[in-house]
């Protein structure tokens, strides 16, 4: 297709948005969508594509345009925009490129509608709804800030924190993810180490008996035990009875069917 083609997409794809936002809240908030049965010709030929009518126009993703036309569609997360360019082909490469960069730092990421990330079986998840997010049964207000030491953490071995990690599972019983929160995970693991400086048996020379390793390795999964919301207690009440044990500890944000549900932690002790 010629780039005048492109362009031309890109102002109908336009007036359709324009369309809507002119409607305004009151008069959108009416209009149901339905599945459109109308066909999709790209240059004579039919192409499938997911649409919706909705009041009498049809509405389908930008990204499938895209796809179907040969123009380049991305969306940064950072700064909450679209971004078209007529001029650049699209590839499967420029839809990865728009998903969520968790941080490897172990800093702190907060979902967003809207976020989308790349699975490890390849698909694509949209974050729907957050509005549980420090706010659920589970956790019904904002964690504060990670553990301060409460003796010297420099006495334990350096610590590697996990790579993120998306999963995906989905079944008749809902689409699911699970997202490793590797800011949680520190909190797991200074936890730890706080409650280990306060147990005198745990340590010899100086040096703390026990370890702390990230990650549940697959033949432990079966003994590892599982909690939400944060418990502090939950930690410090196993440290406790079991000192001078071999600890592995994770965490990761559950997802069903696109909405944030709770914050899952995991912990084991050998």
């Amino acid at each position: 297709m010629k780039n005048n083609g492109r362009k031309e997409v890109a102002l109908v794809a336009s007036g359709v948005l324009l369309g809507a936002a002119v409607a305004g809240p009151a008069a959108s908030a009416a209009l149901t969508a339905q599945p459109s049965t109308q066909k999709i010709m790209v240059d004579g030929q039919q192409v499938q594509m997911e649409a919706y009518s909705i009041g009498g126009s049809n509405y389908c993703k930008l990204r499938d345009v895209g796809k179907a036309v040969g123009f380049h569609v991305s969306y940064d997360a950072l700064t909450n925009t679209v971004r078209i360019n007529t001029d650049e082909a699209y590839s499967d490469e420029a839809a990865a490129s728009a998903t969520v960069k968790l941080p490897t730092d172990g800093s702190q990421y907060v979902p967003r509608v809207g976020d989308r990330f790349l699975c490890d079986d390849g698909a694509e998840y949209e974050i729907k709804n957050v509005d549980r997010w420090d706010n659920n049964v589970y956790q019904a207000a904002k964690l504060p800030p990670l553990p301060v030491p409460k003796c010297d953490w420099n006495a334990f071995p350096t610590l590697t924190l996990p790579e993120p990690e998306v999963r995906h599972y989905c079944d008749q019983y809902g689409d699911d993810l699970f997202v490793r929160n590797v800011y949680e995970v520190r909190r797991m693991v200074c936890t730890i180490y706080n409650a280990l400086g306060e147990e005198p048996s745990a340590w010899r020379d100086g040096k703390p008996l026990a370890t702390v390793e990230t990650i549940i390795p697959p033949e432990y999964e079966a003994y590892t035990a599982k909690f939400w919301p944060w418990r502090e207690s939950e930690i410090t009440d196993l440290v406790q009875s079991r000192p001078n044990s071999r600890y592995y500890v994770d965490a990761f944000d559950f997802y069903h069917n696109g909405a944030y549900q709770y914050t899952r932690y995991l912990v084991l002790s050998l």
